[in-house]
Parts: C-alpha cells; sequence; structure tokens
C-alpha cells in the first residue's frame, strides 16, 4: 500500500550481526547502474515492476529514476498499476543488468512523491510522452484504439502541454528486503545476498545461489 504524501523516508544503516559494518544495498545498486550505462547496457535505466491484482501476478518493464537521492517511480493514474499498488502493502521490483552480471530483487514499499516534484520531473520529458500524459484524460492507458495511425495522429495534433495533468504520479521506493545475485564470479560460484532492514540498519545473508 502506498504510504500517505509527505511521510519521512526510511533512515539508513549499516550493521551486521555482529555489528561490523555490511554494504548499503541500495548504495551498491546505484555504483552497479553507473557502471552498467558507461557500458551502455540497455538495460540500466530501466526496471521491472510486478504487482497482483485479483489474484494474478502482472509484470512490467518501467523507466527507474533517480529523485532526490532516492529510487522513484512515475506514471499515470489511468494506469491499472496504479489501483493495484494502492491494494498492495508491497511491489516487487526486479534490476536486472546484463553488463555486469548482476541481478537485483527488492521488495518495497512506496512512498507517495509530493506533486511539485512530479510536475517539475515532467516538465523534463519529451513531447510525446507529455501529450500522453494528456491524452489519457479522454482515452485512458489500455484502452482500444481503432488503428495505431490514429493514435500517431491524436498524439501530433496540437501544441505541446507546458503543466503536467493532475493524473501525473509518482513514488519513491522505500526497499524492504534486496537481494544481489552476482552472476560473473571467477570460480563459476554465483554470490547471492540477502539485505534486510528490520530496523534502522541493514542485516546482511549469504544466501546459496
Amino acid at each position: 500500500m502506498a504510504l500517505p504524501e509527505g511521510a519521512p523516508a526510511e533512515r539508513r544503516g549499516t550493521t551486521r550481526n555482529g555489528g561490523s559494518p555490511v554494504t548499503d544495498p541500495i548504495a551498491l545498486l546505484r555504483t552497479d547502474r553507473a557502471a552498467a550505462r558507461n557500458r551502455d547496457d540497455p538495460n540500466a535505466n530501466l526496471c521491472v515492476l510486478a504487482t497482483v491484482r485479483a489474484g494474478e501476478p502482472r509484470a512490467r518493464t518501467l523507466v527507474l529514476r533517480d529523485v532526490e537521492d532516492r529510487l522513484a517511480l512515475f506514471f499515470n493514474a489511468s494506469s491499472p498499476k496504479a489501483h493495484e499498488i494502492d491494494e498492495s502493502e508491497s511491489v516487487a521490483v526486479l534490476v536486472y543488468l546484463p553488463s555486469m552480471e548482476v541481478q537485483y530483487r527488492l521488495t518495497c514499499a512506496l512512498q507517495a512523491i509530493p506533486s511539485s516534484v512530479v510536475h517539475d520531473a515532467w516538465t523534463l520529458r519529451p513531447p510525446i510522452p507529455k501529450r500522453l500524459d494528456w491524452l489519457y484524460r479522454d482515452l485512458p492507458q489500455g484502452t482500444e484504439i481503432a488503428s495505431r495511425e490514429r493514435l500517431v495522429e491524436l498524439l501530433n495534433e496540437g501544441p505541446t502541454p507546458e503543466a503536467a495533468p493532475p493524473s501525473a504520479l509518482g513514488y519513491y521506493l522505500a526497499p524492504r528486503a534486496v537481494e544481489r545475485l552476482h552472476l560473473g564470479q571467477p570460480d563459476g560460484i554465483h554470490d547471492r545476498r540477502r539485505y534486510e532492514r528490520p530496523h534502522d540498519g541493514w542485516k546482511e545473508t549469504i544466501l546459496i545461489p
């Protein structure tokens, strides 16, 4: 379930069972994504968001953004995933970076991003996505349309909007658990670690891959 807008962000921490420092998996994810971008990895800015609707799993690829030093997702309220998020306690997010041979699986709560931040980010979008966001007022995402040519015609009509529609949404990811699987090991044995944050700090566990 999405947390209310303005709720406090989760604090970061780094603790191991015995009290020694442990890697912050979100910081590690950022480092791996930056390295993947340097390698022109096509997945570096993407993730797969998984939700459940009426007992059936649903997954889709989205852009995973960095906003105010936090991971974030942006989409339109007309999307079915907006309703699925409202009905869920948490969501699953998958990041796979083939150039790094690394996979992340995150279990996250969601915190609404203030509308002012959403609207500022929206102004940086290309013209066609901006027009599409406004088209959703009359034709919600997933609506059937007569032809692709008609869709192109609708999106090319009129000027590009300058402000975001009220239906533009954004959510910060608040990870509760993270699994990192590193496939590229010299000895051929995958490195799999799970990070959980029951309180203020991360707890690290090494898992059999």
